[in-house]
């Protein structure tokens, strides 16, 4: 009921400890604190908080736009909504190193368990388009230097996102990856790798966990979880999938709607009444006062 129970510092410890177990952990981005907490229903390992679907949530592209504080803010309530623990795109940092810092500081308030940094310019661009433009080494370095000596919880994972393979070279991926990860970084996330032998080139090149992004619609092929694993994966995301699986639902309700004027021949398409107060637990409430949950629920 309410929130989950389980302090953010062992939500930290948790993820910390089943990175170091070698266990791959799926993390599906949650697009509100509800998806959050049916992510943790279906038994999955972690939530992931998009950048991207935060900004299309506020009808923006995934252009830099968003600002520190509605990330942290949403952040907030997705983390506080389950017991897994939550990874979020922290973008660039909002800024310069202090900047990093101080998002570093909200965002570990917020009660994650993780955040990525990344090696984009200002204003970024999403992951997955063309023209992207990467800062210099020594730049990118500062901002995960600033990012690691910000944190107060040693348990709250430090990542730096590298999108320099799609602007020089897989090799150069590599090369800014060890130094990403000789300046602090606790994990790596690679962007935009082109296929299988991309993450395992830069696994062998790095002794922290890796992520893989399986956004559809992007450069990478969509692999599966065991084929990741198999090449040395630690963390998948499916960033925006369940954000674009109920968008193109609710364009085929209002489509029906338009035509048909009734939603009743898409019953079976929805989550019933039933389900969804089971999801937010409405009898739960009971124990505090008799009269939320005083009904019957029908199917």
């Amino acid at each position: 009921m309410l929130y989950s129970t389980i302090p953010a510092h062992e939500k930290r410890a948790a993820f910390r400890a089943r990175l170091a177990s070698g266990e791959l952990v799926r993390m599906p981005g949650a697009f509100n604190p509800l998806s959050a907490r049916l992510i943790e229903r279906k038994g999955f390992e972690g939530v992931y908080i998009s950048g991207a679907v935060l900004s299309a949530e506020l009808g923006l592209p995934d252009i830099g736009l968003t600002t520190q504080t509605e990330v942290a803010g949403r952040s907030a309530q997705i983390a506080r909504m389950t017991d897994l623990p939550a990874l979020v795109d922290a973008d660039t940092g909002f800024g310069e190193p202090m900047n990093v810092a101080r998002t570093v500081q909200a965002l570990e308030d917020a009660g994650v368990a993780g955040l990525h940094i990344e090696d984009q310019v200002n204003p970024k661009r999403c992951g997955h388009l063309d023209g992207k433009q990467v800062v210099d080494e020594d730049t990118a370095l500062k901002r995960i230097r600033a990012a690691v000596d910000a944190r107060r919880d040693s348990n709250l994972l430090i990542m730096a996102r590298t999108d320099i393979r799609a602007v020089e070279g897989l090799q150069a991926s590599i090369e800014r990856a060890k130094a990403l990860v000789d300046a602090g970084a606790d994990a790596l996330f690679p962007e935009a790798m082109a296929d299988l032998s991309e993450f395992e080139a830069v696994r062998a090149a790095v002794d922290v966990p890796i992520l893989a992004n399986m956004t559809e619609f992007g450069k990478s092929d969509l692999f599966t979880v065991d084929q990741l694993r198999d090449v040395g994966v630690n963390i998948v995301i499916w960033p925006v999938s369940l954000l674009r699986l109920a968008m193109g639902a609710a364009e085929r309700g209002l489509d029906q709607l338009l035509g048909e004027g009734t939603l009743k021949p898409m019953l079976g398409e929805m989550q019933h009444r039933a389900d969804l107060y089971d999801l937010i637990d409405y009898e739960g409430y009971n124990a505090f006062d008799t009269s939320v949950y005083n009904f019957e629920v029908r199917r």
